[in-house]
């Protein structure tokens, strides 16, 4: 019988290889269809019309002209008199049309006027925003080795005196402020749905990370069942945590295609995308650390501020310090509201930015010192929040070899120059959660020996899919290609949004479990077959074979046939907390190194190599999980070098809403990226844990730190743009 386990270390005939992704000649040549993509007979489009003003309130708004413009056969207003705008792009109106430019003409005929309010965006000013009466306390959390004394009175005044008192025991003190931007969502593919009914019934084609989870967001505004609406998504072109929900233009669409009685198209301009579509928060902080003479921190104390949008919401306390957790530490925090649309969820929210805010500090310990990086590093692994110091240790000794580190390293500012160009390495720590999320799925095996499983997952592009043929196809003895992979409709059994790194694990999850119930299933049929006891037969190479005696067989065809007339159906569920399982473990950790090089003259930083070191239990698809860590360290050095929301302070105006001023890394800034996936036997024995989020968090960071080790000055705030590292160089010159 077949057991519920993974395969030995080194056993699998198909997991932890190098596998293509199965949908990959799909997406190469174009088949595979979008939501973007979908066309249904008689199809109208529509746009919406974003406001023009960070921050307003709606005097009066007249749609009816639109419906004048030729070709517009709906106009409808998404604001009303006296609604207060509270960011520049948020949704005013939207124009149904036959033709884009009937939308065009008809967006631009709709009179709205608005009186124009007072306006903030300026989240790295503390200051300013505290004048303008913009911020909030967002907490505070202590943490000291000496316990207060029961006698007294005034805890607040007791710990600073305790703090103040460990920073004069210290060998030495550093402060230092860094800041780590607002960015925003850029999807390759825009939010929205293509929508249409059948009667009462709705069908969105939907651009989603969460298939399974949207049909009741649009049944409540609409006033239907959630049982009647069916979410379908095949493809996504980029989600990083912003498509989880249905979203007012999804609801729009919907509710313009019951009206019209035709199926309607609603994408959002790209602008409008970057207006509304979610934010990363923004991060800026002040520090102050307590070192011994190697570098060791004893004490900590540091107030954050930045802002998630109107919402005045920050970076959590609990990424402060990040990953590195010394004896005695306070965090401050204070959000600010900012006239500018609601942060969402972007891949491992709260890391990337802990990791700047407290790595950067790690390594000017190091500066001031004199001290190695990596040496600081490494003894400061004493003390780290999740317990894997000696994960961390192995990662640093494995990552370093890759860079050639001992060889490269100079103290900082102090390396040889090529005329103007002077570089330098840097490097920083991360973790993340990445347990399964909950997920079922449903297992077909027909008896001409096809198979096919069924789960409402969606896969981001990521490989999933492939993932669920592995599992299934390690199971049954059978190769990839022989499964069919049913996802990507709500009709299907329920599975988990894919976020938080949690997609692999769910669905490898549900698919083991249930492959493996299917094959014991067959397996007592088979038994009967050739006079061997179940427990001893096993699937494997397309066969049913006795484990003791692999001649004694049957192919799988021929098994399969010996179920009659109808398939054999078996069913394999996960909740996570509830399920006991062995099949799939959480937290992980990743080391990741960076060698820039430093124009003195023009300020421009270009990326060398990258190497990142990266354990997840483990490996399903080697292939697929390289790819997934190199486009992490991709995204890292876009936000690193390049990438970040533009606020006009004055009007709160977003200034680079477009692709072409929103800048991102071309394939010639990257350098080179070595990867190297960690998975010795204590980790292959955890089962899977998800990757998706880990190898973004730390490129800031590390690319930050190694141009500090090359000019020996620290530019403080990302994007490490050609203007601030000169302002940095020139005002450390005076």
């Amino acid at each position: 019988m077949a057991k519920l386990d993974w395969p030995q270390q080194g056993k699998a005939a198909l997991l932890g290889k190098r596998h293509d992704r199965i949908d990959g000649v799909a997406k190469a040549s174009g088949a595979a269809r979008y939501a973007y993509d979908i066309l249904e007979d008689n199809m109208v489009l529509a746009r919406v019309l974003g406001c023009p003003h960070a921050h307003c309130r709606v005097k009066s708004i007249d749609v009816k002209p639109a419906l004048k413009v030729p070709g517009v056969v709906a106009a409808e207003a998404l604001k009303k008199p006296g609604d207060e705008i509270q960011w520049q792009g948020d949704l005013v109106a939207v124009v149904a049309g036959e033709t884009e430019g009937a939308i065009a003409e008809g967006l631009a005929a709709i009179k709205v006027q608005y009186e124009v309010l007072d306006v903030f965006a300026q989240d790295d000013d503390l200051e300013a925003a505290q004048k303008a009466k913009r911020t909030r306390r967002a907490g505070q959390s202590t943490k000291l080795e000496r316990d207060i004394p029961d006698e007294v009175e005034d805890e607040e005044a007791w710990e600073e005196q305790e703090l103040q008192r460990l920073f004069k025991e210290c060998d030495k003190v550093i402060e230092g402020q860094y800041g780590i931007p607002v960015i925003t969502h850029m999807c390759l593919e825009p939010h929205g749905s293509t929508c249409l009914w059948q009667g009462d019934k709705l069908i969105a084609h939907l651009s989603t990370q969460n298939v399974s989870g949207t049909a009741g967001q649009f049944a409540g505004p609409l006033g239907i069942p959630a049982t009647d609406v069916t979410i379908h998504c095949d493809y996504i072109g980029g989600g990083f945590g912003s498509k989880f929900a249905a979203d007012t233009w999804g609801v729009t669409a919907a509710s313009l295609a019951k009206k019209l009685g035709r199926p309607v198209k609603l994408m959002l301009d790209r602008d409008l995308e970057l207006k509304n579509a979610g934010t990363r928060p923004s991060g800026f902080i002040k520090v102050k650390v307590g070192v011994d003479g190697n570098g060791v921190v004893k004490v900590w104390d540091s107030h954050h501020w930045g802002t998630n949008g109107i919402g005045g919401g920050v970076v959590s306390q609990g990424v402060i310090p990040y990953v590195f957790d010394p004896p005695n530490r306070r965090r401050r925090a204070t959000g600010i509201r900012v006239n500018a649309a609601p942060a969402r969820a972007w891949r491992a929210p709260n890391h990337p930015q802990g990791a700047v805010l407290s790595q950067c500090a790690y390594d000017d310990v190091a500066r001031e010192l004199g001290i190695d990086s990596y040496e600081v590093f490494q003894r400061n692994l004493q003390r780290v929040s999740n317990g894997k110091t000696e994960v961390y240790r192995e990662q640093m000794e494995i990552a370093a070899k890759l860079m050639d580190w001992k060889a490269k390293w100079h103290p900082h500012g102090k390396g040889p120059r090529n005329g103007s160009v002077v570089t330098g390495l840097g490097m920083a720590l991360h973790t993340w959660g990445g347990a399964a999320h909950n997920s079922t799925a449903e297992l077909k095996i027909h008896p001409d020996g096809s198979v096919e499983i069924s789960l409402g997952s969606q896969d981001l592009g990521t490989g999933t899919r492939t993932v669920i043929a592995l599992v299934v196809a390690e199971t049954l003895g059978l190769k990839p290609e022989q499964v069919k992979v049913n996802i990507g409709y709500s009709t299907y059994p329920p599975s988990g949004p894919s976020g938080g790194s949690t997609t692999v694990g769910g669905v490898s999850e549900s698919s083991r479990r249930a492959a493996t119930a299917a094959l014991n299933q067959l397996l007592d049929k088979v038994a009967g077959k050739l006079g061997v006891p179940a427990a001893r037969l096993e699937a494997k190479d397309g066969r049913i074979q006795d484990s003791q005696n692999p001649e004694t067989c049957i192919s799988w065809k021929d098994a399969c046939s010996l179920l009659g007339m109808s398939p054999l159906v078996a069913k394999g569920e996960y909740r996570r907390g509830r399920t006991k399982t062995n099949l799939s473990s959480s937290q992980v950790a990743g080391v990741q190194m960076a060698e820039v090089a430093v124009d003195l003259e023009t300020g421009i930083v270009r990326m060398k190599k990258f190497v990142a070191v990266q354990d997840m239990g483990l490996i399903i698809n080697r292939k697929a999980a390289e790819s997934q860590v190199q486009g992490g360290v991709i995204m890292g050095i876009a936000y690193a070098l390049f990438e970040e929301r533009i606020l006009d302070p004055q009007t709160g105006a977003f200034l680079n809403a477009e692709l072409s001023d929103y800048l991102l890394p071309r394939l010639g800034d990257v350098g080179e990226i070595v990867v190297h996936l960690y998975e010795p036997p204590s980790e292959y024995q955890r089962g899977v844990v998800g990757l998706g989020e880990p190898p973004v968090i730390s490129p800031g960071a590390a690319i930050s730190n190694a141009v500090c080790n090359a000019t020996g000055v620290r530019v403080p705030t990302l994007p490490l743009t050609p203007k601030r590292v000169l302002d940095a160089l020139a005002k450390a010159q005076g």
